[in-house]
């Protein structure tokens, strides 16, 4: 079995290909492969003829990141040690895959972890995806080291620790690949958004452990599949996060949190209907409609659902949208 190999999910990003793959191959060492789903643009020709020695796996359709994944990993099943799951619009730095795949080999207990994120937008900045380290709330909202909402921390070298986490960033998550299939991969019927935080949050459950490894860093460009002025990603966050906490709480647990997200959500709702407009807000509306009609649709996958581990780290203890609006905690070290 091969140690490790780089993993790329691509649709129609034959732009996001050129400008981040050939440096991707000149600072890494491991095996490049590229999933695609159904792309319909010049990817693949590109592919075949800038970098015919990297593999590719077709598939016949978009089926999004969660699926995606799952079946161009299945492929590989057996062939490697640890994926290196990377977006196409990441750059990376040199001996950042042996950092991450060598963090997980000294820390046999951690099953994923990720770099440092930082933004390619904002130079100097920690990423929306992920930063240095994501967490949860205790209501099941996601924040970051160097990004709580939607502020971002300079990087002043604060967080380049390595951490026990919530959950890694799917940007750039690094994870053994045993338990990644013994999990059954990401929840497909998540498509896109979340599904990363949702299958950390199983792995917890059973008590394996999420980290950041401040020793590396990428760069990400961010928005490139879906930026976040398109109404289907709000439906898809706010879809998802419901799903997320009806399949990883106990029902007594989960129906406590269900209510007072349901008042948090309508104060969102309201923002955003003044801020992006109705799409947004009625995207919303159309989460919670499709989570209380089809939320049996989750027992369709074939992804692993388990029971807290008496090991498993607990969520915080308090609310990132009181701490940040209510309290001025805007910074990860406010919340300390």
């Amino acid at each position: 079995m091969k140690e490790a190999a780089i993993v790329i999910l691509n649709y129609n990003g034959e732009a996001m290909l050129r400008k981040y793959l050939p440096q991707v191959k000149s600072n890494s060492i491991y095996d490049i492969i590229v999933v695609d789903n159904g792309s319909n643009d010049a990817s693949i020709s590109y592919l075949q003829k800038e970098f015919p020695e990297i593999r590719l796996i077709l598939l016949s359709e978009n089926h999004g990141y969660s699926k995606g994944y799952n079946l161009g990993l299945a492929h590989l099943k057996d062939t490697y040690s640890y994926y290196l799951l990377l977006n196409s619009d990441v750059e990376v730095t040199g001996g950042w895959d042996q950092t991450l795949v060598g963090y997980l080999l000294q820390n046999p207990k951690v099953a994923a972890c990720q770099p440092k994120v930082l933004s390619l937008v904002k130079k100097g900045y920690f990423d929306y995806a992920g930063a240095a380290g994501g967490f949860l709330d205790q209501l099941g909202y996601p924040f970051c080291r160097g990004r709580i909402l939607h502020l971002l921390e300079e990087d002043k070298g604060q967080y380049n620790d390595s951490i026990e986490l919530d959950w890694a960033s799917g940007a750039c998550f690094c994870v053994k690949s045993s338990i990644f299939h013994d999990f059954g991969g990401f929840n497909p019927f998540y498509f896109s958004h979340m599904e990363e935080i949702d299958l950390c949050w199983r792995m917890r459950n059973e008590g394996y452990k999420i980290h950041h490894c401040g020793a590396t860093k990428v760069y990400h460009l961010g928005g490139g599949t879906l930026s976040q002025v398109n109404p289907l990603k709000t439906y898809l966050n706010f879809r998802n996060s419901l799903y997320m906490l009806k399949g990883n709480l106990e029902l007594d647990g989960f129906l406590k949190v269900f209510l007072l997200r349901m008042i948090l959500d309508v104060g969102a709702l309201m923002h955003l209907l003044f801020t992006r407009g109705v799409s947004h807000s009625w995207a919303i509306v159309r989460a919670y409609w499709d989570f209380l009609t089809k939320s049996d649709a989750l027992k369709s996958g074939q992804y692993k659902k388990v029971k807290h581990h008496k090991s498993a780290k607990p969520l915080a203890v308090y609310s990132i949208i009181w701490s940040y609006y209510l309290k001025g905690n805007k910074k990860y070290s406010d919340l300390n």
